[in-house]
């Protein structure tokens, strides 16, 4: 498949996830030389999962279907630009690249709008809206040191 096609399947998943109701109109394609790994809608109101994003979604899909956390060779095919957390999502996942259709202001014209929470994450801890507060302990400190001197732990 080309990228007008997986393009094509990725809004036909957000106009699926809205007509059976599952959540906002967002869809998402995995695909890998040309063919798909994993596609999704957003589940966020269907499974009250606030992370059930259609990025989110297939990522996880793609990740069981091919075994491994890294998806390198992989390209992410979304109806919408990512939200902080579906772009953050595909960096982890290690895609080589992100297409989308629609963009963040597109979105915000219809209510989803993200730009606080761009602006939020780009914000020292302490200027954040989200209060956050580090509490030391000596245990988590002793269980990342372990971890890391363990030369079997797959990194990531």
């Amino acid at each position: 498949m080309d990228h007008e096609e997986l393009m094509a399947r990725a809004v036909a998943m957000s106009k699926h996830g809205i007509e059976i109701r599952a959540g906002g109109p967002f869809g998402a394609v995995i695909a890998r030389a040309g063919e798909v790994v994993a596609d999704g809608w957003n589940r966020v109101t269907s499974q009250n999962d606030p992370t059930a994003h259609a990025e989110v979604v297939a990522i996880r899909e793609a990740a069981q279907s091919l075994g491994t956390h890294d998806l390198s060779g992989c390209i992410l095919y979304t109806s919408c630009e990512p939200c902080p957390m579906c772009l953050s999502a595909a960096y982890w996942s290690r895609v080589d690249h992100v297409y989308y259709a629609n963009t963040r202001a597109d979105a915000a014209g219809i209510g989803f709008d993200d730009s606080e929470l761009y602006d939020e994450v780009a914000k020292p801890i302490e200027a954040r809206s989200l209060s956050i507060t580090r509490l030391e302990n000596d245990d988590a400190v002793s269980v990342m040191q372990k971890w890391a001197a363990d030369p079997t732990n797959r990194r990531y």
